[in-house]
């Protein structure tokens, strides 16, 4: 259980049993233009548990109809994290402008339980099949060192 304190439309939940996004929806209008971004208010504030975080993720029927995203996907709330979910949304369109409309869905908000951490320092880290291989190297084949 989540509690909520909603200034607009309440969530509504998962829109189909089994689904783990629940629509974040406008509660104010905004345009954005080809290439521009604005950071838009839910309403919604959340009280998440100890040991949980919520995401903020795009919604992929936006990108793929409008080529609207969210600057920073995945935005992360803290558990302690108490102010208004606000969305900041990206018209990656070359031509044509958005419009948000209030109700609008415009992301959707997903909850995870996240582990305590702790860093302990080292001497060394255990070796890994992918060891130190970074960005990128994924699919690249690596010529095998003959020795």
């Amino acid at each position: 259980m989540i509690e909520v304190l909603v200034e607009g439309a309440a969530p509504a939940g998962p829109a189909h049993p089994g689904d783990a996004g629940i629509d974040l929806t406008a509660v104010e209008a905004v345009r954005l233009d080809p290439g521009e971004r604005a950071t838009v208010g839910t309403g919604l504030k959340i009280a998440l548990p100890t040991g949980h975080l919520a995401f903020v993720l795009p919604r992929s029927g936006l990108a793929a109809k409008h080529g609207i995203t969210i600057v920073n996907a995945p935005g992360t709330i803290d558990a302690g994290y108490r102010g208004e979910i606000r969305v900041t949304l990206l018209n990656t369109d070359a031509r044509e402008p958005y419009d948000v409309a209030v109700g609008d869905r415009i992301a959707q908000l997903v909850v995870l339980p996240v582990p305590a951490v702790r860093f302990v320092a080292v001497e060394a880290l255990p070796g890994s099949h992918r060891g130190s291989a970074g960005f990128g190297s994924t699919g690249v084949r690596h010529q095998r060192e003959v020795g």
